[in-house]
């Protein structure tokens, strides 16, 4: 890393507080997300990216939890944006996924409310049948198999 990684110390941070400091903070900082520049999104997008793999795994997993909780929430365009962006950076750069724990967060998004795992599989389906069909292939190649079992791709 270049610069400094001002969202990845956030997100590191949020995964060692307790969960009634974490929810709202992250809750925050995900609509903020929405109000600032696309460059600005790209970056903490990237910054999410890197940070999360240097996260202890138990943190990591009650941080994640947290975030899918919140995204499950809210409306179907702000979820298909957030999911969006993270989906194209990992294909403009598969390598980015090799660092994290997939079966961990596979086994995390299985643990939360049936309802919150329906609402962004649906969101990720949709973002999935959107894409070109090299994206698509890209795409099925970088994810697990159990986890397209999982969302129904």
């Amino acid at each position: 890393m270049s610069h400094e990684n001002f969202a990845g110390n956030i997100i590191v941070n949020l995964a060692n507080l307790p969960d009634f400091l974490r929810k709202p903070i992250l809750r925050k900082r995900m609509n903020e997300f929405f109000t600032l520049s696309s460059l600005d999104q790209l970056e903490i997008i990237n910054n999410a990216l890197e940070a999360g793999p240097t996260i202890p795994f138990p943190n990591f997993a009650k941080l994640f939890s947290t975030w899918l909780e919140i995204l499950a929430a809210m409306p179907e365009k702000d979820k298909m944006t957030l999911v969006s962006a993270y989906i194209f950076e990992i294909l403009k750069d598969p390598h980015k996924l090799i660092l994290f724990n997939l079966d961990g967060i596979l086994e995390v998004f299985s643990t939360i409310d049936k309802s919150n795992q329906e609402s962004i599989s649906d969101t990720i389906r949709k973002i999935f049948s959107s894409l070109s069909e090299q994206q698509r292939r890209q795409f099925f190649l970088i994810i697990p198999k159990v986890a397209k079992e999982k969302l129904g791709i």
